[in-house]
């Protein structure tokens, strides 16, 4: 018997990866010089009326479409390690498509996963919207959202609020009365408002003599680092990042300018990151 030609096949005739060779047959981007080793595969092999028959008869695309606001987190890594986790013993593909923490990029990736016949599309969002809403409901494949949380559609996320809370008395335990909350807008509903309110909730309940102030950094590194010299001005005894990576910035900068850690201030953050363990060695670094 014949045996069939696979997405795999075709890949490494190619030269690229598997996700690649999905992107092409579902019209997404690749480049040029990708697009013609591909083409030139896919006639080698004579797979691509196999692929497309068999999509036609089984009405299924065996394809995930996955929406992600970044790449630089440690967060993404271990959610696309999870999502890959359950698809491939599944027989299912990911389509990765990446929003740079734009809304409206993040909804115009949706919609260009409807039109490629995927599966289904997992959403980790930076904020869930009418449009968002509406595209869940008036789709015709099934959307999941994560990292936010919307009653009128499927989605999955932790406890942001808990979470805070979580922290904001551990810091009251530990006898802190003025602290520094380093967060991101709240249009980030779960990061920016929940988990914020949380900590702030916890850690001043029952104490007028408990203050926490706010500055507005990104997700990332740098945004982070660069806010640093501000933060010293609040004369807090603590410093607590929305996200582990945000911790991280600040660290550095006290770091590279002397201030001790915890000596003169203590660093904490969410996330559990592995890097954070690191730290540990130049800082009593805490994270939740």
């Amino acid at each position: 018997m014949e045996q069939k030609t696979t997405i795999k096949d075709v890949a490494e005739l190619a030269g690229v990866s598997k996700s690649t060779v999905s992107r092409y047959l579902n019209h997404g981007y690749i480049s040029l010089e990708k697009q013609e080793k591909v083409r030139r595969a896919i006639e080698d092999t004579g797979f691509k009326s196999n692929f497309f028959a068999k999509r036609l008869k089984t009405k299924e695309s065996k394809l995930i479409g996955i929406v992600l606001p970044r790449m630089d987190s440690v967060t993404v890594g271990k959610l696309l390690a999870g999502i890959s986790r359950i698809l491939e013993p599944a027989g299912y593909q990911g389509i990765l498509l990446v929003s740079q923490l734009s809304g409206e990029k993040e909804l115009e990736n949706i919609r260009n996963l409807q039109q490629q016949g995927v599966d289904g599309i997992l959403v980790d969002s930076v904020g869930i919207t009418r449009e968002h809403i509406q595209l869940a409901k008036n789709g015709l494949v099934p959307i999941l959202y994560t990292g936010q949380h919307q009653k009128d559609v499927p989605c999955i996320k932790i406890d942001d609020q808990g979470a805070g809370r979580m922290m904001g008395a551990y810091l009251r335990q530990m006898g802190h009365k003025r602290a520094v909350f380093a967060g991101v807008t709240e249009s980030d509903r779960a990061v920016g408002i929940e988990r914020k309110q949380g900590f702030i909730d916890a850690f001043t309940e029952g104490r007028r003599d408990a203050r926490v102030d706010f500055i507005e950094t990104g997700f990332d590194f740098m945004s982070a680092y660069s806010r640093a010299e501000e933060i010293r001005k609040f004369n807090s005894t603590v410093v607590v990042g929305a996200t582990d990576n945000i911790s991280l910035g600040i660290l550095r900068y006290f770091h590279e300018r002397g201030i001790r850690v915890p000596e003169e201030i203590s660093v904490v953050g969410f996330g559990g990151y592995d890097v954070g363990a690191g730290c540990i060695s130049i800082a009593d670094y805490g994270s939740v």
